[in-house]
């Protein structure tokens, strides 16, 4: 009595949600699907126990609900990410503005904001919609939006974009378009649209079992009427092998060909520090014909770091020593970087006074009684006697190669030249030609930074194709051309900019230590060091489940069919039928679990 009763608590809660399904996908689209199936499996298993008293038949359909129900968990937990990519993205924008009106500031919520008002940003605040600077100065980082490395000056007369960091300088904006067509909102928007579509796999597997299961009901409705009329069978035989077919023939086993062989290549990454979000992503990632690489942050560190420094004298401690004691002052990242490089060469430096920082430019300050310059070259060139002929080679070479160089004077003699770039990431190189070797046909890079930087990084890294100086859509758009070119296209990115292209891509990966939180979001796969040469291994993988989830399919069909055999030259009783079953589920279980070594 207590098992029976534990039974058809196992019945209950395991069945409800598929029973549920089941008759809504019956009444609403008048389509039959597999959930329904198990259910008058499972029903008709336990009224032939109940009604011949072998109970064994009743924990053969609770088996059979369990591991429907298992299945289910896993679906309904891939669409809540879904959700919470979309709120990541929201907690870009800012709720308020500071609107100007008579020389008073007030609060308002960014809605209420129309084109023509003037807001104030103040430092480090977001900026809270697109607007035209009209008075003050500031250096901005963009990379959540454009993804450059170094932040970017703006004065008046320059757009600033929602979603950006103000630096030092506070700024007046005058609203140009409504806040709702700001390009943030629009990221937003691109990365919603994109979420909702279904891979095809998916979209395959959904529309197989449709036809299956109608197939599989009208197969049992006429064995279960039709063999007393043409073989004389008795109903009580008709209605026993009716139900070993409905068991036999129902597709767990081609379910499970599937779910576990993902879920064992899933947490095979974790280990290797890959994250998979679901099984989808794992089979795409096998797929993979072309890869295309953001480059801040990705394919570069994303830092800046002093790369080159000339000096006109023998010993270039001074020119580090006076570069670094003016850069002290700001907290620009071209500084930050410079005062970083003169640290670890353990330089000390007289502080310096009466500092005079003009924006974009560079900064005056007096050092050692004398009056000292740092910053671009036509600044620093103002301020000196003569440009020595040797300092301007060089310089126009670095930049060509993508560098920020710094000039550097004191006294109205040049010191010399630092530059300053985004290091590309060490195990960079060797990444791209290892997925070239696994036979990826085309590898392109995707930045919003300059064409010159780009090329230089490109050539470093050895990829095949650049596109250079892109908005987050245009990105989205390079992404939708090779798909039309190479069918799945992955795509790699860590930043917010990222996102949207991120979720066009047939798969998106994300790096993990470097990215936002928003791509990560977005991402179907995530890189958790940041290692990118753990992109051949996820690719690896992604084949290996491929070639398993094809051999479980295709034993899954074949003991199908030869337990359909038995069943019908009536060799077979309903335990053994549930044994085959579930043994050749059990088996494709195994076998998926394959996917954990290695």
């Amino acid at each position: 009595g207590g098992a029976l009763l534990i039974l058809t608590a196992a019945y209950i809660i395991g069945g409800f949600d598929s029973a549920r399904e089941g008759l809504t996908t019956l009444l609403q689209e008048q389509e039959l699907d597999v959930d329904l199936l198990m259910i008058v499996a499972a029903l008709g298993a336990a009224s032939l126990g109940l009604w011949r008293q072998e109970y064994y038949l009743i924990v053969d359909g609770a088996v059979l609900i369990l591991i429907f129900a298992i299945s289910g968990a896993l679906e309904g937990y891939a669409m809540q990410r879904t959700e919470r990519s979309i709120q990541g993205l929201m907690g870009l924008t800012a709720d308020t503005a500071r609107r100007l009106h008579q020389g008073q500031e007030h609060t308002v919520p960014i809605a209420s904001l129309q084109v023509g008002d003037r807001i104030l940003v103040k430092p480090g605040e977001l900026v809270p919609t697109d607007g035209v600077v009209v008075e003050g100065a500031s250096t901005l980082n963009q990379a959540s939006i454009t993804g450059e490395s170094v932040p970017v000056e703006k004065t008046a007369g320059d757009e600033v974009f929602a979603g950006t960091l103000n630096g030092h300088g506070a700024l007046r904006l005058n609203i140009h378009q409504p806040p709702e067509s700001s390009l943030i909102q629009r990221v937003i928007r691109l990365v919603q649209q994109a979420q909702t579509e279904a891979p095809p796999s998916q979209q395959f597997i959904e529309r197989f079992e449709r036809g299956y299961a109608k197939v599989i009901v009208i197969a049992g409705i006429l064995l279960s009427t039709l063999p007393p009329f043409l073989l004389a069978w008795s109903w009580e035989e008709t209605i026993y092998r009716a139900l070993i077919f409905l068991v036999v023939a129902s597709p767990c086993a081609l379910m499970a060909s599937i779910m576990p062989t993902l879920l064992s290549g899933i947490a095979n990454g974790a280990r290797q520090g890959i994250l998979f979000k679901n099984g989808a992503q794992l089979e795409q990632i096998g797929r993979i014909r072309a890869i295309a690489f953001d480059k801040t942050g990705t394919l570069t560190t994303g830092n800046l770091q002093v790369v080159d420094v000339l000096a006109t004298q023998p010993e270039p401690t001074q020119l580090l020593q006076v570069a670094a004691a003016l850069e002290s002052l700001s907290e620009h990242p071209i500084a930050e970087a410079i005062v970083q490089a003169a640290c670890q060469q353990d330089l000390t430096w007289p502080s310096a006074t009466n500092g005079q920082a003009q924006a974009g430019l560079g900064i005056t300050a007096d050092l050692d009684g004398y009056r000292a310059v740092v910053g671009k070259a036509a600044f620093v060139q103002t301020q000196v006697k003569d440009v020595p002929s040797n300092l301007v080679e060089p310089s126009q070479q670095w930049e060509s190669e993508g560098k920020t160089v710094i000039w550097v004077a004191q006294a109205g003699e040049l010191l010399g030249l630092i530059a300053v770039a985004d290091r590309v990431r060490p195990t960079a190189a060797q990444a791209v030609a290892r997925l070239k070797q696994l036979g990826v046909e085309q590898v392109v890079m995707l930045t919003g930074d300059n064409p010159r930087t780009a090329h230089s990084i490109a050539q470093q890294v050895g990829v095949d194709q650049v596109y250079a100086e892109l908005l987050p859509e245009d990105k989205v758009e390079v992404i939708r051309q090779l798909q039309q070119q190479y069918q799945t296209v992955a795509m790699v990115g860590d930043g917010i900019n990222d996102a949207p292209a991120l979720a066009q891509a047939t798969v998106g990966i994300a790096m993990g230590a470097a990215g936002s939180d928003i791509a990560l979001e977005t991402a179907d796969i995530v890189l958790m060091a940041d290692r990118l040469e753990r992109l051949e291994h996820a690719i690896r993988l992604g084949r290996r489940a491929q070639s398993v989830v094809k051999q479980n399919i295709v034993f899954a069909l074949s003991f199908v069919v030869v337990l359909l055999v038995l069943n019908f030259a009536g060799d077979m009783t309903l335990p053994l039928g549930v044994l085959g079953h579930e043994g050749s589920t059990v088996m494709v279980t195994l076998s998926g679990l394959r996917l954990l070594k290695g």
